[in-house]
């Protein structure tokens, strides 16, 4: 039977985790009396309300049995409930008093999209800063991880929770026991965020600041404190900034060898190699192109660096744009936002090892043309890839682009142009959002001015491209409704 106590269970405890997180800004609110400290107290107790039912009511005494019906279920009830209650606190606040803006910065916060309808961000209270980017660090690693490092009594239902988490990427282990690795990777992460705010402070930022782009830059989320992006910071913060990016477009269980002195593990990675070299090919094309269109080799270097990080690692955060642009800076830059960072990561796109797996897979189909009775097989990093998950990542990167020219469709008809629309849709679906991209190819319309259907159809696209499609996608085929 389906298990429905144990989704209630789940989701309820994940409420309770989201709850306690608000006390949070709360604090920030009382120490620096912006005024908004009733109106996150409040989102606190409508969050709490219903965690407590969840949980203690209808979840209670719940089986910890979960099969592949109750993962996929549980993983897309979470990523729709969490967003819709983490937009209370922007209504409440009046920062954003329509429900259905506020809801589009919230699911943009915990899917780490970083786009924004909040128009004048000198006018939002920190307290609302803080956690708008605590909504990006709290999804950037996954709302379900959260919920296996904490239940252990899960044990076999942590595997199907963590494979539906990760659905279209082979994400390895830490560790043989699943509440362990998780474990792992929850302190990986929360050490990547102190070592970055410790760099902030010590470059002259805030505290504030120096939180929130902490936040924000380690789950590559994207969100800023001010209007126009990273301008006006000092160069040692962007260099800082661009540091954290890039790592954080790599796989966090390589990144967890790296700091406990396995780095050969690193550069054993072929999808590692590729993402070093897309990094460099695209800063260097990016810098010469930026110099033939007339702007200093310094300046194009400088701007290229911070951008093909931001990009690669699909974070978002954008520099005011060289004087002259080149249409090859735009080229790079969709290439990019479409490949995504590494399968593993807090980045979002098709990511690198998929792309590594579809080349190759193209490249054994055209040798096989040429040699009909010999045999190949896809391998990466010297492991043989298995059929069945060939199969997986091209109906992906089908479902992926499928979704971004569908996106795109129903842009237009908001009044959207056709590049402006297919952009801003794959900029969504790759959780890139804010892309200079869309500034340098005629756009005029930003996510405040978008109509309500084209908010509607970005919501969309975000939660799809943050669930990896088949999550989300499960629940609509009639066969996952059948009883095994």
């Amino acid at each position: 039977m389906f298990n429905h106590k144990l989704i209630a269970h789940i989701t309820g405890t994940l409420l309770l985790i989201m709850t306690a997180a608000m006390l949070v800004p709360l604090a920030v609110s009382v120490a620096t009396r912006d005024g908004a400290q009733y109106a996150i107290a409040l989102s606190a107790v409508v969050m709490l309300l219903p965690a407590l039912f969840l949980r203690n009511l209808w979840g209670r005494k719940a089986s910890y049995t979960m099969g592949h019906r109750e993962s996929f279920w549980v993983t897309s009830i979470i990523w729709l409930v969490v967003p819709l209650l983490g937009s209370v606190p922007f209504m409440l606040s009046g920062v954003l008093p329509r429900f259905a803006d506020a809801l589009f910065e919230s699911i943009s916060g915990f899917t780490t999209t970083g786009s924004s309808v909040i128009a004048d961000l000198s006018e939002v209270p920190p307290s609302i800063l803080v956690w708008r980017s605590m909504t990006q660090w709290i999804g950037g690693l996954g709302l379900i991880l959260f919920v296996i490092a904490i239940l252990k009594k899960l044990t076999a239902g942590s595997v199907q929770l963590y494979e539906a988490e990760f659905s279209g990427t082979m994400q390895r282990k830490l560790h043989p026991h699943i509440a362990k690795s998780v474990s792992l990777m929850w302190r990986i992460y929360l050490l990547l965020t102190v070592l970055q705010f410790v760099a902030m402070l010590v470059c002259g930022n805030g505290m504030l600041e120096s939180l929130c782009l902490s936040l924000s830059t380690v789950s590559t989320g994207g969100f800023t404190t001010t209007a126009g992006g990273m301008a006006g910071y000092s160069q040692a913060t962007l260099g800082v900034v661009t540091f954290f990016m890039f790592l954080s477009g790599v796989n966090i269980a390589l990144v967890y060898h790296l700091i406990t002195g396995k780095g050969r593990m690193l550069w054993r990675s072929e999808e590692f190699h590729i993402y070093v070299l897309i990094y460099l090919v695209a800063v260097l094309g990016s810098t010469a192109a930026l110099t033939t269109a007339g702007n200093s080799w310094q300046s194009s270097l400088g701007y290229s660096l911070f951008h093909v990080a931001s990009t690669a690692s699909t974070c978002g955060f954008y520099l005011p744009n060289p004087v002259h642009w080149s249409v090859w800076v735009s080229a790079f830059t969709f290439a990019l936002i479409v490949i995504g960072a590494m399968s593993g990561s807090t980045g979002g796109g098709i990511k690198i090892k998929r792309i590594m797996i579809l080349t190759r897979y193209v490249h054994h189909y055209f040798l096989r043309m040429l040699h009909p009775n010999a045999v190949f097989t896809v391998k990466v990093d010297g492991e043989t890839v298995k059929v069945d998950y060939i199969n997986k990542v091209f109906a992906f990167v089908f479902l992926y682009i499928a979704l971004i020219v569908v996106g795109g469709f129903l842009l237009t008809l908001g009044g959207l142009n056709i590049p402006n629309a297919v952009c801003m849709a794959a900029a969504n679906i790759s959780n890139l959002g804010p892309s200079p991209l869309l500034n340098n190819i005629g756009a005029s319309v930003d996510y405040v001015a978008l109509s309500l259907s084209g908010k509607c159809t970005l919501m969309v696209l975000m939660l799809a491209g943050r669930l990896e499609i088949f999550a989300i996608l499960a629940l609509l085929f009639p066969i996952y409704w059948k009883k095994s």
